[in-house]
């Protein structure tokens, strides 16, 4: 049961972190979030070590911790290598997939296309899931997979970020349409190329989201300082008169 609740409560703390609605610098206390969330401690410090693993805050011992700044350029860092990731794992696959996986991947783009008519973003994104699972065990490489699981966990709260993205559903199926398509024609070239454009768009909406929190919060940022250092500026003109001027060299 504790591991449901702190999965959830770093699900619920991980979209506020990403969001931008807990800025970083904010602490986060033990206390105050057992309080939130009506819960013991214990599931409380087990989703916080869960973020301080993503890289989300920096962990505090016996206290909580503080949710850091996400660096825009680590983050691109890791989608770049997802993407080439993904495509290369999706190129192997199209050439040892067998017939039977196959014809999974084409029942899962049938469920998805009835998903995306319906609205249902809940059931479309856990077709995705095995959309890109399957396509992993495709693959037949267990080293590649498990790079790209944990990369995928890492990633996982920044591409859910995306919800504001218009007809984001409806673009996602088509792409995989033109992945699947390559992968039964065994076109190993053709499933990198369609995987690759997949990827790189969702790096991109990314990239270009957290760009404009980060921008925003930097806008709002002078407003929230105090009056007084405004206030400094005449004492600081009246300290200076009499002196020399410095002329720029």
């Amino acid at each position: 049961m504790a591991n449901n609740a702190s999965a959830a409560i770093c699900r619920s703390l991980t979209e506020d972190i990403v969001s931008g609605k807990l800025p970083p610098g904010q602490k986060l206390e033990e206390l105050v979030l057992a309080e939130r969330f009506q819960v013991s401690r214990t599931p409380i410090r087990e989703a916080l070590r869960e973020l301080a693993a993503r890289g989300l805050i920096d962990l505090q011992p016996r206290k909580g911790g503080i949710v850091r700044s996400i660096g825009l350029s680590d983050l691109s860092d890791m989608l770049e290598a997802m993407v080439e990731l993904e495509a290369l794992c999706c190129r192997i696959s199209a050439e040892r997939m067998s017939a039977v996986q196959k014809k999974q991947l084409q029942m899962l783009q049938q469920q998805s296309e009835d998903c995306v008519a319906r609205g249902d973003e809940a059931g479309y994104l856990e077709l995705n899931h095995q959309f890109h699972q399957l396509i992993g065990a495709g693959a037949q490489n267990r080293t590649l997979t498990g790079v790209l699981d944990s990369l995928r966990e890492r990633l996982a709260p920044f591409r859910a970020a995306q919800k504001k993205v218009e007809r984001r559903l409806t673009v996602s199926h088509d792409e995989h349409q033109a992945v699947i398509a390559a992968i039964v024609a065994s076109n190993a070239e053709a499933s990198y190329e369609a995987m690759r454009n997949h990827t790189a768009r969702l790096s991109i909406n990314v990239l270009e989201l957290l760009r404009e929190q980060q921008a925003g919060e930097a806008a709002a940022a002078p407003a929230a300082r105090p009056r007084r250092a405004a206030a400094a500026k005449p004492a600081a003109k009246a300290a200076t008169r009499g002196r020399p001027r410095k002329t720029a060299a």
